[in-house]
């Protein structure tokens, strides 16, 4: 937060000074970041809230409706640059209207902002790793895409300074198209979360191997999982002897139910329930 507003304070003066159009959308994207930051500042907070009475499941979804919120608001600042530029080169081709030159100085800050958005990125990336956080992980591929926006201001006011003008605003509309293909890729991953989808063929290979490596189980009748936020919900049947004795089958279970928890930490829960198994059973489709 304290850097995206520096750098919108930085990019106004510049951009206002320095004759830069670019400069100021991109400042407006760093105060849109800020409002970002916010929000999922709010809505972290409550995702972390420990499981009660009306959320026995917990409250980490609110963490993948954030990354959502994160996506959209993306989007719309993508929208909002390039409908801004396509009206100046409109302008500038039909009307004739002048576009002004920008000065060294914008150059100097859209470079400046580039290197400082990456380092952001490295940052928060490194950190959504560590929280097991989505909404964090949404903002730092934000954080990627501020770059882009970015670069486009820097190729355009590069290529204005060497008498180019159209340039700005045709660098800004290539780059809010990739700005907004960010956004919708971390709108796909936080719905996918919220609706429970399952985890990926790898995982749930995985999964299936070290349950099949205890002997006693005798085959998997199902296994199903859903994604939580970052978490992973598992609900496992497993088949094992008929005749083994309740306490035995069910120290099995149990066996199956700690190894998953402890070779998967993003296992949330384990449920796992047990069928009996006979020789002339039939698989199961």
């Amino acid at each position: 937060m304290i850097l995206n507003g520096f750098l919108a304070i930085i990019k106004i003066l510049a951009g206002v000074l320095g004759k830069s159009s670019a400069l100021i959308s991109d400042a407006v994207n760093s105060i849109s970041d800020v409002l970002t930051n916010v929000v999922v500042m709010i809505f972290g907070r409550m995702s972390r809230k420990e499981k009660d009475a009306v959320h026995p499941y917990g409250h980490e979804k609110f963490d993948s409706m954030v990354s959502v919120f994160v996506g959209v608001f993306i989007i719309i600042t993508a929208f909002e640059i390039g409908k801004g530029a396509v009206t100046t080169l409109y302008d500038y081709f039909a009307n004739g209207t002048t576009i002004a030159t920008p000065k060294l100085a914008a150059l100097i800050v859209a470079a400046s902002t580039i290197l400082i958005k990456e380092l952001m990125y490295r940052f928060t990336i490194k950190a959504s790793r560590k929280a097991e956080s989505t909404a964090l992980e949404a903002i730092a591929f934000d954080n990627r895409s501020d770059e882009l926006a970015s670069l486009g201001a820097l190729i355009g006011i590069g290529g204005a300074l060497l008498g180019f003008v159209f340039l700005e605003p045709v660098a800004s509309i290539v780059i809010c198209l990739f700005v907004a293909r960010v956004g919708i890729r971390i709108i796909k991953e936080g719905v996918s979360q919220v609706i429970d989808q399952s985890a990926d063929e790898e995982t749930i290979s995985r999964i299936r191997d070290v349950s099949l490596r205890i002997k006693e189980i005798r085959r998997l009748d199902d296994l199903k999982t859903r994604m939580f936020g970052m978490k992973l919900y598992v609900d496992i049947e497993i088949s094992v002897d008929r005749d083994l004795p309740l306490w035995q089958a069910h120290a099995v279970a149990q066996r199956l139910h700690d190894d998953l928890e402890s070779q998967f930490p993003e296992i949330k829960h384990c449920m796992v329930h047990v069928n009996p198994y006979s020789p002339d059973q039939n698989e199961p489709e």
